[in-house]
């Protein structure tokens, strides 16, 4: 993976991470441990992030999960981002 691609995956576990109330139920929803989710974007993170989130895989890494100007606590997407 890329460099801009792991930082796209590290990107979507902290929104996830938001919207799943914390890091214990990410972790037990994803099955890694919180360590290797805040510093390792391995290809077998970036798929489970991609089903957890619904999203393909080439969506997550291109960076376009979450979707730019997405709030992560409420998931809440402004007007000035969609267009």
């Amino acid at each position: 993976m890329t460099a801009a691609e792991q930082a796209h995956v590290l990107s979507a576990v902290r929104f996830l991470r938001a919207r799943c109330g914390g890091w214990a139920p990410l972790v037990k929803a994803l099955g890694f441990s919180r360590v290797t989710l805040r510093h390792a974007a391995t290809p077998a993170v970036a798929f489970r992030v991609a089903r957890l989130a619904g999203v393909g895989i080439d969506d997550l890494l291109a960076g376009k999960y979450p979707p730019a100007g997405t709030c992560a606590h409420c998931g809440h997407r402004s007007e000035e981002a969609a267009q």
